[in-house]
């Protein structure tokens, strides 16, 4: 944001319901309901031709938006370590992770929520990988944050990602697409969600960060705000 902001552009961010300084309600952790909140701020703003950039289960906010509620504020889209378009497997979807899996992440948060933010840091930034940089401060920061989000947030933001099907939204997109993904992401795997983004949106461009984590944002933040930089020049 700060980079942008220094490039000349307006950055706008919001905090998803149940998460940062939002308010946390007891329920609305569905991605109908996500759409619906980010549809409010973005009236409410009164933005125009505006840039849509969505990190991991902030991608399927993103195709949600558009899909419920037009592009007509929409210049363009940009998915980042996206969790679209389906990550669970279904019959329908072979290829995805198993309901087992985000079960056992689902027991881990109600067991031990401080133990479950700090573990799962390791694999988020593959500081797990060998002679990987670990930065304890990234860590911290994660965990802070995940502290600080409301626990049915948490908890039900875990079925919200993994369970939506966005194929059908994906689809309705037809504004220019960014489509950013490492190829070490552990938590969204290339081969279940970029790749097949890519191939969902009539217009999307596909970039691949060989061994690229899941959160670009800061292990390659120069490179992804060079291509943000020039995705939003084009």
């Amino acid at each position: 944001m700060f980079f942008l902001l220094q490039n000349g552009y307006r950055v706008i961010a919001h905090d998803r319901r149940g998460f940062g300084r939002s308010s946390q309600p007891s329920g609305g952790y569905d991605y109908d309901t996500f759409a619906d909140d980010l549809a409010q701020l973005v009236e409410a703003l009164d933005l125009h031709e505006a840039t849509f950039v969505g990190h991991s289960m902030g991608g399927g906010e993103v195709a949600r938006y558009v899909a419920h509620h037009g592009q007509g504020r929409v210049a363009k889209v940009a998915f980042v370590s996206s969790v679209t378009p389906l990550l669970l497997k279904t019959e329908t979807n072979p290829t995805g992770a198993p309901k087992e899996l985000f079960d056992t992440f689902r027991a881990a948060v109600r067991a031990n929520r401080p133990r479950w933010n700090l573990d799962v840091t390791m694999p988020y930034y593959s500081f797990n990988r060998p002679g990987a940089h670990v930065s304890e401060g990234l860590r911290e920061s994660y965990w802070r944050q995940g502290q600080a989000t409301g626990f049915l947030a948490a908890y039900h933001a875990l079925g919200a990602f993994s369970e939506t099907d966005f194929g059908d939204d994906l689809k309705k997109i037809t504004v220019p697409a960014l489509v950013v993904h490492g190829s070490d992401d552990q938590i969204v795997p290339l081969e279940i969600s970029a790749k097949l983004t890519a191939g969902f949106v009539p217009h999307a461009k596909l970039i691949i960060y060989e061994g690229g984590s899941h959160e670009l944002l800061h292990v390659d933040k120069d490179r992804l705000n060079a291509d943000l930089l020039a995705f939003l020049r084009s």
